[in-house]
């Protein structure tokens, strides 16, 4: 069927055909009541639908206690297993390497010890000459309390909560400088904690990079990402720029992708609230033609005094469009904004009626 268009004047006999089909119960209009179809969506919900609410998102503190205990999981040595290998390293008894820092101090451990721990600590122990029965590995660029608190981790896992956190990023270069995973992970672990600020993402995404940490890695992009404008003011920023223009290019290139898509989800949001909206017009037009609601109904309907309100979310709207519609001098489409909203929604219904010679909503079959 051929639909009129909108700016077309509406022949003479539409009026009488659109009012002939109500029998409308005199009321007083408000225009605030008007529905606002095709402009401003009111409502989000269908009527009739009880929808249970969906489960709460988990706190940070439970995925924080989760994380922790995927981490501490494979951990059932005893205490005293622990505090054995820690005196050990604590006392040196039988030591027979020296491990020495850049500040010339030397730590005595075991080969035995450092060779199981870490492959790489093992091959230069291989390599090495022994002088005077002592083996010499010099770790260079690192304070000597960063070197202390790795070795011992070596030895039981064991460390002073505060000495990590100070030295978490020597810690991080350390573990993966000499293949130590699990020391690795600690590291990323307590970074994700709150130790990553404005200040430092940027330098911890390039350390994070360097030190094949990807997760660590992607918190830093997003944190970016999240607040660019704040970041790309930082020194941190600024050296990055000067020293590493690729990565930079790189991360503006996530910024104007995670731009694009927030405003891709926007565009979507609307549109579903404009689609809801028609479904929702579309289902009160047709409530209102075929079983008639509160003072609206088809013309062969009888009102009752105690008629309840109906649950349609647009209904309410609808009806004063409608009394509108019905009585408005113009009823030009191009000329009164609210009847071009009632033609609108009069065309539409007759483009998605499947049965229009026995629809009951006004001009169906002649749209």
């Amino acid at each position: 069927m051929t639909s009129p268009t909108l700016d077309s004047p509406c022949p003479s006999s539409t009026s009488e055909t659109f009012s002939g089909s109500f029998n409308i119960s005199i009321e007083e209009e408000n225009p605030d009541d008007i529905l606002p179809v095709l402009e401003d969506p009111t409502s989000s919900m269908s009527c009739g639908h009880n929808i249970p609410k969906p489960p709460p998102v988990p706190s940070k503190a439970y995925t924080q206690n989760k994380h922790f205990k995927r981490l501490s999981q494979r951990c059932y040595v005893p205490n005293e297993t622990l505090d054995t290998w820690d005196k050990l390293f604590k006392e040196a008894y039988g030591a027979d390497v020296y491990i020495c820092t850049e500040d010339g101090s030397c730590i005595p451990v075991h080969s035995s010890v450092l060779t199981v721990a870490s492959p790489v600590l093992g091959k230069f122990l291989q390599q090495s000459k022994a002088k005077y029965g002592m083996r010499y590995i010099k770790i260079p660029g690192v304070p000597y309390e960063a070197v202390y608190t790795f070795i011992r981790f070596l030895y039981s896992s064991c460390s002073e909560k505060e000495e990590m956190k100070k030295f978490v990023l020597h810690l991080l270069v350390l573990s993966h400088s000499y293949s130590v995973p699990s020391l690795k992970r600690v590291c990323v672990y307590i970074l994700e904690q709150g130790w990553i600020t404005k200040e430092n993402v940027v330098d911890v995404l390039q350390l994070a990079r360097n030190c094949d940490a990807p997760r660590l890695s992607l918190i830093c992009v997003r944190m970016i990402v999240k607040d660019f404008k704040a970041i790309s003011s930082t020194d941190g920023w600024k050296v990055m720029k000067r020293v590493n223009p690729a990565l930079e290019q790189e991360l503006l290139e996530f910024v104007v992708e995670a731009d694009s898509r927030k405003e891709e989800r926007l565009k979507k949001k609307e549109e579903k609230k404009v689609y809801l909206q028609l479904y929702e017009a579309m289902e009160a037009l047709l409530h209102i033609c075929r079983d008639g609601c509160r003072t609206i109904g088809p013309h062969d309907k009888v009102f009752k005094e105690s008629q309840v309100a109906c649950g349609f979310p647009a209904c309410k709207g609808l009806e004063t469009l409608v009394r509108h519609f019905s009585s408005c001098k113009t009823r030009v489409p191009g000329g009164c904004g609210h009847c071009k909203r009632m033609w609108q929604l009069l065309e539409l219904h007759s483009r998605i009626c499947n049965d229009p010679e026995s629809c009951k909503v006004p001009l169906c079959r002649y749209a």
